[in-house]
């Protein structure tokens, strides 16, 4: 980066000038800081939207892992794997019917993978492979031609390769061992497209851009920045989920070039308050614009502790009776600190209001409580949403 220096000459300018250039110099750095600022919180259009119809597929299919060793499906307890088996033999030219098959070495998968848009024939994707029946383990094995379909029972690609699992079991007669899910695995590159999805981008006149955290604000946003890109009306919030781009007449690309063209524009997101809560866990996800009214906190932990310390009674030498046990139970009650309430004063942000809240020692569980009582008392400005 270049540097360049300047030397001011007070006696040059006079005392005017200097005041001038200091009011500049003043503008200057405000503007800068500004700017900076803006950036801090804008995001790329592209980062916050979808375009609608540009979407993945899901594929299915049905398949045999071959080459395990002894890992596979009992064929007595998994009759579609044997069905299966024989079908396919008979497809190579190998007749089994009505025979005794025992072999451990298959397993029924069910494969599945995900189509990206705008994939051509011959391209390859990843699959995962999922075994069906009881197989024990999918190492070492390898899945024979499988064809998968979409949700119009269409073929869609074709999938065949070595399986690759994350994990293995091993064990014996007394115990095992079994890290991750064996039972699972991924081909890469395992699947080849045989059939495009017929659909022209090109040739469309207007596409919805959907928000993927949808907000009237941040529709409108993007509705005004991109009419701001192009000096023409093209974009339209339709509502807080959709933002309708047309083509204008006098732009002389397709729409492919238009969303080009607008998709690393830049805008600032707005949301709604919210308040994320996973009772489950204890996870509490807090957005920072979530701010409280003026409220007073009161928190008291209540520990009640029981102790059993029974006792042995013994009857007395040359006496009559039995030896027995005598219970011994010793009850303590513990309420906690006794801080009394704590008022938390209006607008604070969430910064404020974290610091507050662990300053009273409180465990993120009964934080969870507190919220909600907050929330129910009127003083909490934010959405509460459970997990």
């Amino acid at each position: 980066m270049l540097r360049t220096f300047y030397r001011i000459d007070s006696k040059a300018i006079g005392e005017a000038g200097l005041i001038a250039l200091s009011l500049a110099l003043i503008t200057l750095m405000f503007v800068i800081s500004f700017q900076t600022t803006a950036q801090a919180k804008t995001t790329r259009i592209k980062d916050i939207v979808h375009f609608e119809s540009v979407r993945d597929n899901q594929l299915v299919g049905y398949g045999l892992v071959v080459g395990l060793n002894d890992t596979g499906d009992s064929l007595n307890n998994s009759p579609f794997t044997e069905q299966s088996l024989i079908a396919m033999l008979e497809r190579l030219g190998v007749s089994t019917r009505g025979q005794n098959l025992n072999t451990g070495n298959v397993a029924a998968v069910m494969v599945t993978a995900t189509l990206p848009p705008f994939m051509n024939q011959g391209a390859t994707i990843d699959v995962s492979v999922s075994a069906l029946g009881d197989a024990e383990s999918l190492q070492g094995g390898t899945l024979l031609v499988t064809p998968l379909m979409a949700a119009d029972s269409e073929v869609y690609a074709v999938a065949q390769g070595p399986v690759a699992i994350a994990g293995f079991s091993a064990g014996g007669d007394a115990g095992n061992v079994t890290q991750n899910v064996p039972t699972s695995g991924r081909i890469a590159s395992g699947g080849i497209i045989e059939r495009e999805i017929d659909f022209e981008l090109a040739e469309l006149q207007q596409i919805r851009l959907s928000l993927r955290n949808p907000d009237f604000t941040t529709a409108r946003r993007i509705a005004s920045a991109i009419n701001d890109k192009t000096n023409f009306n093209a974009a339209k919030a339709e509502n807080s989920a959709s933002v309708v781009l047309r083509r204008p007449t006098n732009y002389s690309g397709n729409i492919v070039d238009l969303i080009t063209d607008i998709e690393q524009l830049s805008v600032t997101p707005d949301q709604v308050a919210r308040v994320v809560i996973d009772e489950s866990s204890g996870v509490i996800v807090m957005g920072s614009d979530v701010r409280i009214s003026t409220v007073a906190i009161a928190q008291a932990n209540l520990t009640v502790n029981v102790t059993e310390t029974p006792q042995v009674a013994q009857p007395a030498a040359f006496g009559q009776g039995q030896t027995t046990t005598v219970p011994r139970t010793s009850i303590g009650v513990n309420e906690g600190n006794a801080d009394g309430l704590k008022v938390v004063d209006t607008g604070v942000t969430l910064q404020e209001l974290v610091a507050g809240l662990n300053k009273l020692g409180i465990a993120p569980r009964d934080i969870i409580t507190i919220l909600q009582a907050i929330k129910s008392a009127g003083a909490l400005q934010a959405e509460i949403e459970t997990l």
